[in-house]
């Protein structure tokens, strides 16, 4: 569905994106992740035709978004980090104004208005004004905008930013049921772990160069796999045994830094990663130190995030 290919702009000296190539293919829920400035929003504003690039393009179903700015329009809803609503109007006045500037016809809009407002969980609030709304349902209406003219692919920029927790989980729900509508999402946020939960797959940025892309489980195995060992004696086996467990990681070269989480819990660090964690345990059996769990500390995405962008 979507071909970003060797995409890169320039800010007068300042590189925002820096040859950015990525697939995403139909129907899928992709996250867009990143420190604020890695050059999301500038790459969504591309995808939808509102800027171009210095060099490189970008397909939407087979369309160069470049080159033929007007068709990939029809295939792209964009809802940008602000929401643009008119609060003078009604909820159904503000989706049949913009459905008028599509050209769809009378019985059309009447028809189609209801159907998205169901969709975003406003059917009740068709004659409320827009100003009467709320923080995230005046982002569910913004988004029922965005997918008048039925386009393939929808461009959520935040769209859960300020969003309480029931928000969210609406939010959540709507985006399920546009992927089993063979909708493509593509998503940004700045923050990991509420992209993590919406999308099944991701990409991260940063600095205007992709650092990561793929599926959520792989991204949380890549990082586990450089994540620290945690190493528990057995419960009050005695501080001799601590000193023991210590002296013995020391003369290992692979242990690169010792942690003193708990009385009988060590963190360590590995420079050569799991090819070294058989041979740490059998050093310290050999030693006899009383091991009785060994394992690797579990990251959460918000550290995976800061050691995938180093901490930006």
């Amino acid at each position: 569905m979507l071909k970003i290919d060797n995409l890169t702009k320039n800010y007068g000296s300042f590189p925002a994106l820096k040859g950015l190539n990525l697939e995403i293919p139909d129907g899928a829920l992709h996250g867009f992740v990143g420190p604020n400035g890695a050059g999301k929003t500038t790459t969504m504003r591309i995808l939808a035709t509102l800027m171009k690039p210095t060099s490189g393009t970008a397909y939407v179903d087979g369309t160069d978004v470049v080159k033929d700015g007007q068709k990939a329009r029809k295939l792209v809803g964009y809802m940008p980090d602000f929401f643009g609503v008119y609060d003078s109007l009604k909820c159904w006045e503000y989706l049949d104004f913009y459905a008028r500037c599509y050209r769809i016809g009378a019985e059309e809009r009447k028809t189609m208005t209801r159907r998205l407002l169901e969709l975003v969980q406003l059917e009740e609030k068709e004659d409320e004004y827009v100003d009467a709304l709320s923080r995230g349902m005046k982002q569910r209406l913004c988004l029922a905008r965005s997918l008048i003219h039925d386009p393939k692919l929808l461009i959520l920029d935040e769209p859960a930013s300020g969003m309480d927790p029931r928000a969210r989980a609406e939010m959540k729900g709507i985006l399920r049921t546009l992927r089993e509508m063979g909708k493509t999402v593509l998503i940004s946020s700045h923050i990991l772990p509420e992209l993590a939960e919406m999308c099944d797959s991701l990409t991260i940025l940063d600095h205007g160069e992709l650092v990561f892309s793929g599926s959520v489980e792989a991204l949380n195995d890549k990082m586990n796999g450089n994540a620290p060992l945690d190493i528990r004696l057995t419960e009050g086996c005695g501080e001799e045994n601590v000193e023991a467990a210590v002296r013995c990681l020391k003369e290992m070269p692979a242990v690169t830094e010792i942690l003193r989480e708990e009385p009988y819990l060590l963190r360590i660090r590995l420079e050569n990663g799991a090819d070294v964690c058989t041979d740490v345990l059998r050093q310290l059996v050999m030693k006899g130190v009383p091991v009785s769990d060994f394992h690797r500390a579990p990251m959460n995405l918000e550290k995976v995030f800061m050691e995938v962008t180093q901490g930006a």
